[in-house]
Parts: structure tokens; sequence; C-alpha cells
């Protein structure tokens, strides 16, 4: 059971518009450089960064995906996903958008933070890099929508390729965000808070329907398996 990359790039680009509210205030605080040239080298390697480390988590994603599909759970891997990105929608359209974390998982987010400021008081083109490196790995739940699909592709290769072309999806919204400063960011904050929810129950409601029809065509193989028994 394969999702298509074009519902990665569609739910980048719809949820491009969720991240210039939440990654937009980092991407406008990216160190500037007087050399034009050398500004828009850095803030394509920042988007970078971003990009390849949405793609590493699809692989990490898609190899858990992948065992499970080995194992023939694939359809329950589907319904189970289907299923909990539904219900997440409601709750975040209903307004329960904050959940208690782990202790563990602050102290992480804490550091994570942590070294995100340490880059952003160097001015070199590697520490830009870095950053959108970091930047990827920022708790986000349009990303956790986008993995919940990588983990679905089928596998590490499939991952990763649905979430570059998830990350890819975000590029022009950041990257524009990244060039044009406070004056995009500040049109397009508060716009995209529906559509979270949206990509989630999209996405959810893609994988139950897959879900679904895979038990529909299991059922249809045996059927037609017992046919032709019976016929010879």
């Amino acid at each position: 059971m394969n999702v298509e990359l074009w519902t990665a790039l569609v739910l980048g680009l719809a949820g491009s518009l969720h991240c210039a509210g939440m990654c937009g205030p980092l991407a406008l605080a990216l160190p500037a450089s007087g050399n034009r040239g050398v500004f828009v080298i850095g803030r394509l390697l920042y988007n970078g960064g971003r990009v390849l480390t949405y793609a590493l988590l699809g692989a990490l994603l898609g190899t858990v995906g992948g065992a499970l599909h080995l194992a023939g759970l694939q359809q329950v891997l589907a319904l189970a996903l289907g299923g909990l990105m539904v219900v997440m929608a409601i709750l975040v359209w209903a307004g329960q958008r904050n959940v208690a974390a782990p202790a563990f998982w602050m102290r992480w987010v804490t550091g994570l933070r942590g070294q995100l400021g340490a880059q952003l008081k160097s001015r070199g083109l590697s520490a830009l890099f870095v950053t959108g490196l970091l930047n990827g790995l920022l708790p986000c739940g349009f990303v956790y929508v986008g993995l919940a699909g990588a983990m679905a592709a089928g596998g590490p290769v499939q991952g990763m390729l649905y979430m570059a072309c998830f990350g890819l999806g975000t590029w022009p919204m950041m990257l524009g965000i990244s060039l044009a400063g406070p004056w995009l960011a500040g049109r397009l904050r508060g716009r995209g808070r529906w559509v979270l929810p949206v990509g989630m129950a999209a996405l959810g409601v893609l994988l139950l329907w897959r879900g679904v029809n895979a038990d529909v065509a299991h059922a249809g193989g045996h059927g037609q398996a017992a046919v032709e028994m019976q016929c010879h």
C-alpha cells in the first residue's frame, strides 16, 4: 500500500500557511549578510537543511512502516493511522491544541532550541544549513501528519521520498518569508489555523479508504481463488 507522492506535495503546499505562523519567526531571525548573493544562498541552505531532515525522518518512519508491511500488518497500519488522524483533526478543530508533553520531551525541545539559538548567533553559511537541519526537528503538527503518510508509504525509500516532497511543498512559502521578510509574514500571520485539522482529516480519510479497500481487495482475491479451485 503506497501513499502517492502527490499527497505529500499537497500537504506541504497547504501546510506552508501553518508553517508561516510556526516557523516564520525563526526564518525572519536568520542572520543577514550585506552581500545579496550570500544572503540568498544562505536562505537556500537553510531550507535545504529543513528538507533533508524531513527526508531522513521519513526514511526512519518508512522503515518502521515497511517492517509492518512485511509482517502483513499494512491494513492495520492504514486503519490505525487514518483513525488517529481523524480523531486528532476533530480535537484540533475543537480547540484542544495543548497536550501535556512528557518531561523528557520538554527537556529535549529546550535543548534543541538552545542549539538553534547558538546557531543563530553565527553568521557562516554552514550555520544556516545546520539551523535548517535543527528546524526540521522542532515539534510541528503538520510534520507529524506528513510522517504518518511516510510510515504508510511502504518502506524507507518511499518514506524518504514522501517527506522530501512534503518539504519541497513548504519550500516556496518558507523561502519567500526568509527573502521577503516581515512584509510577507505579517500578511500571513493567523491565516493558516484551519489548515492543520483539514490536512489531518484529509490524510486520515485517505488512509482509512486505503485500509478498507485493501480488505475488500483481499476478500475479493480469496473469492476468485475459490472460484478457480471449483472450476478445476
